[in-house]
């Protein structure tokens, strides 16, 4: 049997799903399934693809874990969880979540690993590639989804000793900038948190900024910059969303070194997908063209990479038709294979591509 590339996923929503709907990662996808199985956790975030046996057999080494809550002007639906009204709210929610992740790797450390160092890094990966026949810890680098938690720049200190490592500064709109569905560029603050970023060399996530922003921040911050999980506009007709990546902004996070994780939701690769609609209409080849659009734009594979976003308010229900798990993510290779894909490139796109950024950002010790 062909040997497995080891996958690193750019963007999970654990910590909202632990602290919020009391999911357990290290259960099995079934064992999660059948728990939940007509219970307000599947009618809020329909069924989990994600879980101790398809880490595993997917040979998912590596998500970067986010911190997310939203704000209560964004609020749908009748459920009341972890919405904030302002940013001292936010504050403590994402510090409950950080406490999550926290206490998991401390009560679980064979089953996760917080990343917080370039050298936790190699090692962690290390084992990964010296054994695929033993189960291994999947390890957790913290992307901070939102910086409404963040009162002020000066805060970024106490994050960075907590473990955060990425951060993106908006998600709907926020203080620091526009964001999905609520357009603006970056404030006066905006611009003060980019500059105490850099200071200790975050990394920059531009996913949900809005399209002024992103761009504001690429000629800002001279730091490493990324889109953890977001889509190719230009694929997707007929829509005005800023939520997606215009030819604009993927050429400026080329030019820039970054790296881009495409989404295999459903409604992120035919707009016109609602909920509810079957999934058969929708493949992982739809997913594969917005890999191959990037190659195409960047002239080589070293700037696209998965940044999931399962569990992220979505499930099984709302990926292409051959998705059970997070596993399946390995039936890319063959489809990038039949695009003339080699070998190294697939191995790059499928985590090779993120392990690079991280080893060349994060701190040594």
């Amino acid at each position: 049997m062909k040997k497995r590339h080891l996958i690193v996923d750019a963007h999970q929503d654990l910590a909202w799903n632990m602290v919020c709907l009391g999911r357990d990662y290290t259960r099995t996808v079934a064992e999660s399934r059948q728990a939940e199985r007509g219970t307000m956790v599947e009618a809020i975030n329909d069924q989990t693809l994600l879980g101790w046996d398809a880490y595993q057999q997917g040979r998912v080494a590596l998500v970067f874990s986010t911190l997310f809550a939203a704000p209560v002007s964004a609020k749908e639906g009748d459920w009341d969880i972890q919405w904030y009204e302002n940013d001292e709210q936010a504050h403590q929610m994402y510090r409950q979540q950080l406490d999550a992740y926290h206490q998991l790797v401390e009560e679980q450390p064979h089953n996760f690993t917080l990343i917080c160092s370039s050298s936790e890094l190699e090692s962690h990966i290390h084992r990964w590639q010296k054994d695929d026949s033993e189960p291994q810890p999947v390890g957790m680098v913290i992307l901070m989804e939102s910086a409404d938690p963040i009162r002020e720049p000066a805060e970024l200190e106490l994050w960075w000793q907590l473990g955060v490592r990425i951060i993106g500064p908006a998600w709907a709109k926020t203080k620091y900038c526009g964001g999905t569905h609520d357009p603006g560029p970056l404030t006066d603050l905006g611009y003060a948190l980019l500059e105490a970023m850099a200071e200790f060399n975050y990394i920059l996530d531009l996913s949900h900024m809005d399209e002024e922003a992103a761009l504001q921040s690429l000629d800002t911050y001279q730091k490493r910059v990324i889109a953890s999980h977001s889509n190719v506009k230009a694929l997707l007709k007929g829509t005005d969303s800023n939520r997606f990546l215009s030819d604009r902004v993927i050429q400026c996070i080329l030019e820039r070194g970054g790296i881009i994780g495409v989404v295999p939701y459903n409604c992120f690769l035919d707009t016109n997908w609602q909920k509810g609609d079957p999934r058969e209409q929708i493949t992982l080849d739809m997913l594969v063209a917005h890999i191959d659009y990037i190659c195409q734009l960047a002239g080589d594979a070293r700037h696209v990479g998965i940044g999931s976003d399962f569990d992220g308010g979505f499930g099984l229900s709302a990926v292409p038709k051959e998705i059970e798990t997070i596993a399946d993510l390995q039936l890319i290779v063959p489809l990038l294979e039949d695009k003339g894909y080699c070998d190294d490139d697939i191995k790059a796109i499928l985590g090779g591509n993120w392990l690079s950024l991280l080893k060349e950002t994060l701190p040594e010790n």
